[in-house]
C-alpha cells in the first residue's frame, strides 16, 4: 500500500521521473509511438519512391540539375508551420498533411545522396556490363544502385532520423505521433509526460538509424570485405 502511495504520489507532484505515468498511461505511449512509426516509414518510403526518379532524371539530363536540387534544397528551408500551412487547403487536418509535407522535408536528403552513389559508379564497370549485353534497366538495377547503396543508404539513415524529429511537428495538427503528447505536456507543464515522449522519439531515432546501418551491411557484404582487408 505504502509503494502505491509513493508510485502515485510522483504523480501528484508532478515528477519528470514517474514510474506510475508509465504503468497508468502505457495504451496512449503505445498508441503515440505506433502512429510515430507509421507517419515517419511512410514518409520516408514516399520520399524514397520520388526522389529515385527524380535522381535519375539529374543523372540523365545534367540541365535539370540546378532546377531539381535548387526546388528541394528550398522546399526544405520552408518552416514546418508554413509549410503544413500551404498544404492545409488540399489535406485538410489528417495524417496526409504530415505525410506529405515530410516527404518534401526528405527530398533534398534522398536526392542528392542517390544521385551521388550513381554518379560515383566507375565509368568502366557501366561499359563492362554493356559489353555483356546488359540493357539499360538491369544496368541500373543490377550494376549501378547495388554500388550505389553505400551511399543511398547513408541518405536514407540521414532522412529517417530526421523524419522522426520532424514527426513530432505534426502536433500542430493532431497528427504528430509522440510529439502529440509533448506538445500536450508542456501545455499542462506534465514533466513525466514530456520527458517519457521525448525519450521515446530519441530511442525510435536511434533504433531506427541502427537497423538501417545494420540492413546497409547486410545488403554491401563487399564493403565488409574491404574493410577487413585494409585491416589486415
Amino acid at each position: 500500500m505504502t509503494g502505491e502511495r509513493a508510485a502515485s504520489g510522483c504523480l501528484v507532484a508532478n515528477d519528470w521521473i514517474c514510474g506510475e505515468y508509465l504503468r497508468s498511461r502505457s495504451g496512449e505511449l503505445t498508441d503515440a509511438t505506433v502512429q510515430h512509426v507509421w507517419i515517419t516509414v511512410a514518409s520516408v518510403l514516399i520520399g524514397l519512391a520520388v526522389a529515385l526518379p527524380l535522381a535519375l532524371l539529374v543523372r540523365a539530363r545534367p540541365r535539370f540539375a540546378g532546377p531539381v536540387l535548387g526546388l528541394t534544397t528550398l522546399l526544405y528551408t520552408i518552416p514546418s508551420l508554413a509549410m503544413f500551412s500551404l498544404l492545409l487547403p488540399v489535406f485538410g487536418l489528417s495524417a496526409a498533411l504530415v505525410v506529405t509535407g515530410l516527404v518534401l522535408y526528405s527530398l533534398t536528403i534522398l536526392v542528392r545522396n542517390i544521385l551521388a552513389g550513381l554518379q560515383a559508379v566507375p565509368e568502366e564497370v557501366r561499359e563492362a556490363a554493356r559489353g555483356m549485353g546488359y540493357g539499360p534497366f538491369r544496368l541500373l538495377v543490377e550494376v549501378e544502385l547495388p554500388l550505389a547503396l553505400p551511399a543511398l543508404m547513408a541518405g536514407l539513415r540521414i532522412a529517417t532520423v530526421s523524419t522522426v524529429a520532424l514527426t513530432t511537428v505534426g502536433a500542430l495538427v493532431g497528427k504528430g505521433g509522440l510529439g502529440n503528447l509533448i506538445d500536450d505536456g508542456m501545455q499542462t507543464t506534465f514533466k513525466a509526460q514530456v520527458l517519457t515522449a521525448s525519450v521515446l522519439c530519441v530511442l525510435l531515432a536511434a533504433v531506427a538509424d541502427l537497423l538501417l546501418l545494420g540492413a546497409q551491411r547486410l545488403l554491401t557484404p563487399w564493403s565488409r570485405a574491404r574493410a577487413a582487408e585494409a585491416k589486415s
